[in-house]
């Protein structure tokens, strides 16, 4: 009796295949319920707050604990404004380093350069804090405050988002520390993208006469969409969970006086970080976990509209085609 050829063998070890499909499907379900389990538990120490304030919560810019009296607006729009300063900071700057790592830098540089900026993701954001409290604000506030106000002052719209007093903490101090914090994970992830970008494509381009910019624009950054967009989410869901670093700059003020980007203000990590330790059960201890379910929902409404912006990109591409 001859044997059967490799190509048609039977299995031999079903079971073994049942459980290792049981055991990947029990992981992704434990995920499933580790997600919502986190949701409910939320929802259930939030709901005293919930019941008093509604969605009054999130337009209310009062924090009195004395008086018993919450509302999360500064936290909220201190945590969006912070991120998005970063982001905008930060993405040009990465595309930037990750352009250069994969298209321009020469050999010998690739290597010592790219560990050298993954290496600033292993600096502790305490660190980064500090840093910013005693070396960067009072940089910001002498050679980047004081300068703007002289020029802006008495500017409609202008002026008023660089009024208030030049300190060196406040929204923008808080971005630029959050960019410097991000750029090394958008800058990998853009980094090892490109690399997959088959090099017979980029060599077509080239020649065919085609720049270098051309070459990125055209071809790498099409056929690479998808990452580029997940490591920019990636690094906008790390500033908006990041906590110390933002403690230390942002000025911790539970009043939103103006839209100034000088302006002390407070963030939704920053507020449970300062507070939920002292906070005792009742009101207050709920009024800050309605804001980690609402920074929750903030992190769920980014990665909805990073899934609709991929599946619109898809879609014009299939109209182009």
């Amino acid at each position: 009796m001859t044997n059967p050829p490799p190509g048609n063998a039977v299995r031999r070890s079903p079971l073994a295949d049942r459980l290792f499909g049981w055991a990947a499907q029990g992981a992704a379900w434990l995920t499933l319920a580790l997600l919502a389990g986190i949701l409910v538990s939320l929802v259930i120490g939030a709901w005293p707050a919930i019941s008093k304030y509604g969605l009054g919560f999130l337009a209310s810019s009062v924090w009195d604990p004395v008086k018993g009296e919450y509302g999360g607006l500064v936290m909220i729009y201190g945590t969006i404004a912070t991120s998005l300063i970063a982001l905008v900071i930060a993405v040009p700057v990465s595309f930037g380093i990750a352009l250069f790592l994969t298209e321009l830098s020469p050999a010998w540089l690739k290597r010592p350069l790219g560990t050298a900026i993954e290496l600033l993701a292993a600096v502790p954001s305490i660190v980064y804090g500090m840093w910013g409290l005693l070396v960067f604000g009072p940089i910001l506030a002498t050679y980047v405050q004081q300068p703007l106000q002289s020029l802006l002052t008495g500017v409609p719209y202008l002026g008023a988002l660089v009024s208030g007093p030049p300190v060196g903490i406040g929204i923008l101090s808080a971005g630029i520390i959050l960019a410097i914090m991000i750029i090394p994970f958008i800058a990998s992830v853009m980094r090892d993208v490109f690399e997959v970008t088959p090099v017979l494509l980029k060599e077509s381009a080239y020649g065919l006469g085609s720049t270098t910019w051309e070459v990125v624009s055209k071809v790498v950054l099409p056929y690479t969409k998808a990452g580029v967009v997940g490591g920019i989410m990636l690094g906008l869901g790390r500033a908006l969970g990041e906590t110390m670093a933002v403690t230390f700059v942002i000025g911790n003020f539970n009043q939103l006086d103006s839209l100034s980007l000088f302006q002390a203000a407070n963030s939704i990590t920053s507020a449970l970080a300062n507070e939920f330790a002292e906070a005792g059960e009742g009101l207050h201890q709920a009024a800050l976990i309605y804001l980690g379910l609402v920074l929750f929902f903030i992190t769920f409404v980014v990665l909805s509209l990073s899934k609709l912006l991929l599946a619109q990109l898809r879609k014009s591409e299939g109209v182009k085609t």
